[in-house]
């Protein structure tokens, strides 16, 4: 595909306009969500929000036109459908039910194109939406920057991940192949129920990516990541800023700026733009932080930008901005930094829950390292204690397929994060829609019995603080940085189990740290309760997602595996049962989940000791007997978990930004 395809694929579109249309029809033909599930299959950039006037049909002001796919659309004009609306409509309408495949497929290709639309209709399109049009105009400015660099950012990471290379094989008359490829990043089937179908691809013949950060010759051995990883430190081959390249027979490692060059030099121009153009005196720390970011992207070198960053806090900028690569989730071997952009604004109602945490975070860092034991030892913390952010817009690796990160501690490497230095928020517009609250709890009630869902939150704090605590964790005990005999955990654990034992030990920490709090009168018991049954929600529902991608056992899912592994030890202990004659919360399922809640306390603490110390010790082998205990040998209770959950679709996440 040439580059300039690539782009018009990958970049976010603004809204184009077209010639008014008369009213026609009341357009009561789709119901709100197969409306939407349509549109997904068909790759069209539109979004019913909501039936305001709940009279069954749409209206002009209740569809959006939405941010990176292929084409943009002006649905509405002058309070009037447009004759693209009405085009599209009709197209919606067809393809609401079962979609009309072409005549004259293969038997093959008919079975790829039913699987396509399979892995499309298991994620339920969820709206992003932010209305800047009366903001004043430095900030619309500011964001025009940042949606020019999110495109880029897109570019970038569609390299990283392999999908540029394959995006010219999506057959041009397959939409919802083309639309599965946008989504997913890539031809590879993601939802639960398909994506270990070898059939399930928006490529016919189902090829595989390569993965950009390592000679493609290379990765056809199931071992490469453990060769690649038992290299020696210093020729930089694992190190998360490079690319691995084979020359004259040898491996080397590029710097990330050498290798994508033109992108990182392309982002690097827009950001300086974006500093250039802020001139508000009180966005000084922003654009410190913009004009360091800049020149990592022309040099590699990502410890400035992550001071300057750090700076940033809820006190001196109105935004929250991270451009950087930073997780490795996306790496087959879990080494590599893949590129993001996160844009948000920031929400002043953080400050209260700094200021009952911050007091307490050295306090809670000697209170894990004493749970974690020997050889860690407490150091000084000073991480800011979460800002709350609401997402603008999501770029690169954030904008993942189906669910999106609702907290997040950066950097992950450096002396910023061995110092507990980093910045943790948590992202407040994210699944607090009125669909994603629905079926959140019909998941729960089709699981738990009615005695635990009636701790079940009513609102979404008890969420929000297991969001804060979790990413607060990631900055507490032994992390990334930590060394054991002069290695650090991805060099002990390798990098799967390393991000398996890490999300493990923050996700236990958050339940810990919710007793901690109790215990100091900061929540009541009530609260802490909702906050460990909100958890266990969450847990079954990255259960049900499966515990590797696909069939690949060499990628597992950090969180999928840390859930199974919490969900194991507390029926070990006893505060997790399961009655196969019990109906459950919903009334329907037969055999249910029960939490004796007072015994939670004791049970986490029990696990935060026992993860704890492996972190500690860097005991690679307890690691591992974890994982093959609770991740491979629960294998019925998964799948009972999953079947109930699968039935219902899971948020993927769509934007809107009116300018």
């Amino acid at each position: 595909m040439s580059c300039t395809r690539m782009l018009l694929l990958l970049l976010p579109m603004l809204t184009l306009s077209a010639p008014a249309a008369p009213a026609g029809d009341s357009h009561d033909r789709v119901e709100r969500l197969a409306f939407n599930r349509a549109a997904v299959r068909l790759n069209l950039p539109l979004y019913w929000v909501a039936d305001a006037d709940a009279d069954g049909s749409v209206d002009p002001d209740e569809v959006v036109t939405l941010l990176f796919y292929p084409t943009a659309t002006r649905w509405m004009e002058g309070g009037r459908f447009t004759p693209d609306f009405e085009r599209a409509y009709d197209r919606i309408a067809s393809w609401a039910g079962e979609p009309p495949l072409p005549s004259g497929l293969s038997p093959e290709e008919a079975t790829r194109r039913r699987l396509v639309i399979a892995d499309l209709d298991q994620g339920r399109p969820t709206l992003v939406r932010t209305d800047m049009r009366d903001a004043p105009a430095a900030d619309r400015t500011l964001t025009r920057h940042m949606l020019r660099a999110a495109g880029l950012i897109d570019v970038l990471y569609g390299r990283q991940v392999g999908a540029a290379a394959l995006a010219s094989r999506v057959p041009a008359d397959d939409v919802a192949s083309q639309s599965l490829f946008r989504r997913n990043w890539g031809p590879r089937c993601v939802a639960p129920r398909t994506e270990s179908n070898p059939k399930c691809s928006a490529i016919p013949g189902a090829p595989k990516p390569a993965y950009d950060g390592y000679p493609t010759a290379m990765q056809s051995d199931p071992a490469f990541c453990t060769l690649v990883a038992k290299e020696n430190a210093a020729s930089g081959l694992t190190d998360p800023f490079t690319v691995v390249r084979e020359r004259e027979g040898e491996l080397v490692a590029l710097p990330v700026t050498e290798a994508y060059r033109d992108q990182t030099a392309a982002i690097a121009a827009e950001l300086r733009a974006a500093a250039a153009d802020l001139v508000e005196t009180e966005e000084a720390a922003l654009k410190s932080y913009l004009l360091a970011a800049a020149r990592g992207f022309e040099r590699n070198v990502w410890l400035e930008a992550d001071e300057a960053w750090a700076k940033m806090n809820v006190h001196n900028s109105r935004w929250y901005l991270r451009v950087a690569p930073d997780e490795v989730y996306q790496d087959p071997c879990q080494l590599k930094a893949g590129f993001h952009l996160t844009f948000a604004r920031i929400s002043k109602e953080s400050l209260a829950w700094q200021e009952k945490l911050a007091p307490l975070q050295q306090e809670m860092e000697q209170a894990l390292a004493t749970v974690a034991g020997p050889p860690y030892a407490a150091r000084r913390v000073s991480f800011h204690l979460p800002d709350f952010i609401e997402i603008v817009i999501n770029a690169g690796e954030d904008r993942t397929p189906i669910g999106a990160t609702i907290g997040q501690s950066l950097p992950n490497w450096g002396p910023v994060a061995n110092e507990g230095r980093g910045r943790t928020v948590a992202m407040t517009n994210l699944y607090t829609d009125p669909d994603s609250e629905a079926t959140r709890r019909e998941g729960a009630e089709s699981l738990f019995d009615t005695a635990t869902l009636a701790h079940y939150p009513g609102d979404a704090e008890p969420n929000l603080l297991d969001t804060i605590l979790h990413e607060a964790a990631h900055n507490l005990g032994p992390s990334h940085e930590y060394r054991v005999g002069g290695k650090t955990d991805s060099e002990i654990f390798g990098g799967p189990l390393a991000s398996t034992m890490e999300e493990l030990k923050a996700q236990t920490g958050a339940w810990w740290l919710t007793e901690f709090l109790r215990a100091r009168g900061v929540i009541d018991e009530a609260f802490a309760r909702q906050v460990w049954v909100d958890s266990l929600v969450w847990a079954t529902r990255h259960v049900a997602r499966g515990m590797y991608t696909g069939s690949d056992k060499t990628r597992p899912k950090p969180y999928s595996q840390l859930a199974a592994i919490q969900l194991g030890f507390l029926s070990d202990e006893g505060v997790l049962t399961f009655d196969p004659e019990d109906r459950a919360a919903n009334g329907q399922d037969l055999g249910s989940f029960a939490v004796d809640l007072t015994r939670f306390a004791p049970a986490a603490e029990k696990l935060m000791r026992l993860v704890g110390g492996i972190k500690a010790r860097g005991d690679k082998a307890a690691a591992e007997a974890l994982v093959q205990k609770y991740v491979e040998g629960e294998a019925e209770q998964h799948g009972l978990i999953a079947e109930r959950l699968q039935r219902l679709p899971k948020g993927s996440f769509v934007y809107n930004l009116e300018l």
